[in-house]
């Protein structure tokens, strides 16, 4: 699969601060590509150099083998964080308005389709719902019908149905053969719509791969839960591997069925216990020491 961009030794420097530190990785063409991190990671600052919003010191971004320029800005959809949309027109006037920036446009009737607006097309965009704004501001940013596309935390506040809806035209997008930028708060997310994600933290990269790859390369155990009210935690043997959390606590083994053993000589009641395997949130706590925050 050949690389749309190639990223090569990126660097970002504010005053005493190195937001992104001798970085490089590529995007293959038509995948949906994760970047991920804390606060402070260099994500965003990574992110807007892709989108080629902000200049780097040094290192190179090629987009299809070339410098970013005229090509890419016309081949290239955005969709901010946070976007204000004009008062008092109508979803398809916004469609319309935005299509007509770009010389190449993408069929507005189908994009209608593809991201389900037509039952509020001629509704005012300052009364749109959580979701529907997202549904417009996704449109808008493939009016252009471009080749790659950059979502900025697109399901930030919408309820979980919402956000299930959104994850469906993401798919429908990759189906056509977009490269998809993604960065996200959800680790669930993710692991849904993700072919390969980026870790970084502190401006460096520290784990890249595929979810199902980087969980195998992390983690060879899987994790006990057994709620408090189940338990003394005096009960647990000391060689288990326990942490505890507010409602249960979580045992780490490589062997299941010799940790069941131990707790049923132990007495401990076993009807509410479930065992999971370990999941990105798991990956992204072992990898930068803390939780994903928004």
């Amino acid at each position: 699969m050949p690389n749309l961009i190639e990223v090569e030794n990126l660097t970002k420097t504010y005053a005493d601060t190195t937001a992104v530190d001798h970085i490089s990785f590529n995007i293959p063409t038509g995948i949906v590509f994760g970047l991920l991190g804390p606060n402070g990671a260099g994500k965003t600052t990574t992110v807007e150099m892709l989108e080629g919003i902000k200049k780097p010191d040094t290192g190179s971004i090629l987009y299809k083998g070339k410098a970013l320029g005229k090509k890419f800005r016309r081949e290239a959809g955005i969709m901010f964080q946070h976007t204000t949309l004009q008062d008092y027109i109508t979803v398809r006037e916004a469609l319309q308005l935005f299509a007509n920036l770009y010389p190449t446009q993408a069929n507005i009737e189908q994009l209608i389709d593809d991201c389900a607006l037509s039952e509020f097309l001629d509704q005012n965009t300052h009364k749109l719902s959580g979701g529907q704004l997202q549904r417009v501001l996704l449109a808008i940013a493939l009016v252009n019908d471009p080749e790659i596309v950059f979502l900025d935390e697109p399901t930030t506040g919408l309820d979980p149905q919402a956000r299930r809806n959104f994850w469906n035209l993401v798919e429908r997008i990759k189906a056509k053969g977009k490269t998809v930028v993604l960065t996200t708060h959800y680790m669930d997310e993710a692991k849904v719509l993700c072919d390969h994600l980026l870790f970084m933290d502190h401006g460096k990269i520290i784990a890249q791969g595929s979810p199902t790859e980087l969980l195998a390369n992390q983690f060879s155990d899987v994790i006990i839960q057994i709620p408090l009210a189940d338990l003394q935690l005096e009960q647990l043997p000391e060689s288990f591997e326990a942490q505890v959390h507010d409602e249960y606590v979580e045992i780490k083994t490589a062997s299941v069925n010799q940790a069941l053993e131990e707790l049923m000589q132990q007495d401990i009641d076993l009807q509410q216990m479930n065992i999971r395997s370990h999941n990105l949130d798991d990956l992204f706590l072992e990898l930068t020491g803390h939780e994903l925050r928004s």
